[in-house]
């Protein structure tokens, strides 16, 4: 199996990367730069790099990348900086994900492609009864105006529950929600649920970056997991954040 992946250069796209690798999979990475990489990446038989703005890829260009994958993830997200978090693309993970759909779509394909999105457990899914508190709701509503990445998240996340839906038959999705990320260097006990199980605003769990990346990489790889959470929206913690 071949797996595109964008934003695969940052924090959490490169433990993606890597988990991907060691299961011996195929992988091609856009991403701007080489600069900022492990120098295995560039030496692996088994992994390809796009040097490219995904801002400046159109959708025949994409398509030729997706077109010999059978698995597309985004770990796609803005810089904690200034000009990341109030700069121009305002919605980079909303337009990347269209992008990656149209795409998907353009080239057509027997079988559906698996597209896993990395998001935020800040995120509802509105498919389900997620309720939120008074006072969850007037700072997330604060957060929505005040940090567009937060918006571009929730927009991001729709597209696909919304525009993609359930019946599409070229595109098969996962947006899974990790909380409060954290670096660790190896995997450890995590948990995948439907919903989260703490407030993701005033009682936050732990999410190591390392779990994200193996949890995606599951997902692609284990079809039995896949078809388990296959359209819905797992959140994921550590274990002990319950």
């Amino acid at each position: 199996m071949k797996t595109l992946v964008v934003g695969g250069s940052g924090a959490t796209g490169r433990k993606l990367v890597e988990q991907l690798l060691a299961l011996g999979q195929e992988v091609k990475v856009i991403l701007r730069s080489t600069g900022n990489i492990p120098e295995h990446w560039k030496n692996k038989g088994n992994c390809s790099l796009v040097i490219a703005n995904i801002n400046e890829i159109g959708v025949e260009e994409m398509a030729g990348y997706i077109k010999d994958c059978q698995a597309v993830v985004s770990c796609l997200g803005h810089n904690m900086s200034m000009s990341g978090l109030f700069g121009k693309p305002r919605k980079l993970v909303r337009d990347a994900v269209q992008l990656l759909c149209d795409s998907i779509e353009r080239n057509g394909a027997d079988n559906p492609i698996k597209l896993v999105l990395m998001n935020t457990a800040g995120n509802r899914n509105k498919d389900l009864v997620e309720a939120l508190t008074f006072k969850e709701r007037i700072v997330i509503g604060l957060i929505r105006k005040l940090l567009p990445p937060h918006s571009d998240n929730e927009e991001a996340a729709e597209y696909l529950r919304v525009n993609i839906g359930q019946n599409n038959p070229l595109i098969k999705w996962v947006v899974l929600r990790p909380d409060s990320l954290i670096n660790e260097e190896k995997v450890t006990v995590y948990k995948l649920y439907t919903s989260p199980i703490r407030s993701a605003i005033f009682n936050p769990g732990k999410t190591s970056r390392v779990n994200v990346g193996h949890a995606m990489a599951q997902l692609i790889v284990d079809d039995e997991l896949w078809a388990s959470w296959k359209g819905k929206m797992p959140v994921i913690y550590n274990e002990g954040s319950r």
